[in-house]
């Protein structure tokens, strides 16, 4: 029986949570380790700390899957002069893998997103994503202005250095005959012409190409060291990959309740300890939002989808007064318990996937409470 590696497991939640559907502001993946080491436990946390680890550590050898990354700004230095340094560093020394799987798990769609256990909570029923976009892929278009006597050289060039693959064929590109226009200036030295300062047209194909982002400089030098001009005309286009993703959901509860009731049935099933709300307790609400973790940026989606109550954490004094005065409800549950809730749906999805791919590391559940609030 092969034995299990990081990179097997990191491909595993890859494959179910795309780094490419999450924020572009947020550090997703593999945070400390080699891909290469083996992996006989996975320990599925909500937060990276010293503990955390030490209960990694006192195992076989083990991956920490979190949801919140250990390494989110970005470090100057790797020493223990801070938290973030000195966990690291712990992980390292003991050979404790962590990987971090943040908002491309606040996005998903399978049940695990961390604002599903609130909705389910609540039994919401039309459930939809609070806030749709798109996400960039992880594949680019070039496009460049190439002479017909020179597209076959440009075309090889640039497909060596890995554009133009698309599934099983290679060499895939699209072209389009136009006309190009110029004025060499002083110091130029121009492919064709009647020379400096006049003005010149030159028959040309626009040539589009797809290639992976990663490969973007080894593509451009071999569009470069291919094309005849001194000076090449082109464009990277960022694409995107078509997936909508969105942060939060909206849902309706069977039947109208009191504000204070909403409140009660999310503390004590969720279970959400510290929770508390802002508007009148009495007042009556049908149409929900919520979102995991810490979700004041979305007050304004919130007030936008015209929903009577949100649920959410980490909700400032000032943004909440002018919510209220807006007419909005507020259900602060707690940053912790919102997201810890989600953590039992990430697993089970997890090890889902990594048993159809035949590996055998076990997956258990962390037992350190990393709830700051007492």
């Amino acid at each position: 029986m092969s034995e299990d590696s990081v990179g097997d497991w990191l491909q595993v939640v890859h494959d179910r949570y795309p780094p490419a559907q999450a924020a572009g502001w947020d550090n997703v993946g593999l945070q400390v380790g080699d891909p290469h080491w083996p992996v006989e436990r996975v320990l599925v946390a909500l937060d990276v700390t010293g503990e955390v680890v030490a209960e990694a550590a006192a195992g076989p050898p083990t991956l920490v899957l979190a949801h919140h990354p250990l390494l989110f700004r970005p470090l100057s230095s790797l020493t223990p002069s801070s938290a973030a340094g000195r966990t690291a560093l712990a992980a390292a020394s003991e050979r404790v893998a962590v990987v971090a799987a943040h908002t491309n798990l606040d996005v998903a769609q399978d049940g695990a997103g961390t604002s599903q256990p609130v909705a389910d909570v609540l039994e919401l029923v039309d459930q939809r994503p609070l806030t749709t976009e798109l996400r960039e892929g992880e594949r680019t278009k070039l496009v460049v202005f190439v002479p017909p006597e020179a597209l076959d050289a440009v075309i090889d060039g640039v497909s060596a250095a890995g554009a133009g693959r698309i599934g099983d064929y290679e060499r895939c590109t699209f072209r389009v005959a136009g006309t190009g226009t110029f004025r060499p200036l002083p110091g130029s030295d121009p492919y064709s012409g009647e020379g400096i300062g006049v003005d010149a047209q030159e028959d040309e194909f626009r040539l589009e190409v797809e290639l992976p982002t990663r490969k973007a400089g080894a593509v451009v030098r071999g569009l470069i060291d291919a094309h005849p001009y001194d000076e090449v005309a082109y464009d990277l286009v960022p694409m995107y990959d078509g997936a909508e993703v969105g942060f939060g959901l909206v849902g309706e509860l069977a039947e109208p309740a009191r504000l204070a009731e909403v409140a009660a049935r999310i503390r004590d099933r969720l279970p959400a300890p510290h929770l508390r709300f802002a508007g009148d307790p009495d007042r009556l609400v049908r149409r929900v939002a919520t979102a995991g973790g810490a979700g004041d940026g979305l007050i304004g989606a919130a007030l936008g989808s015209g929903v009577d109550v949100y649920v959410t954490g980490d909700l400032r004094h000032h943004v909440t007064l002018d919510a209220v005065e807006q007419g909005l409800a507020l259900i602060d549950a707690g940053h912790h318990a919102t997201e810890a809730a989600a953590m039992p749906a990430f697993a089970d999805r997890v090890e889902h996937d990594a048993r159809e791919r035949g590996l055998t590391a076990s997956v258990v559940a962390s037992e350190v409470d990393t709830v700051p609030w007492r």
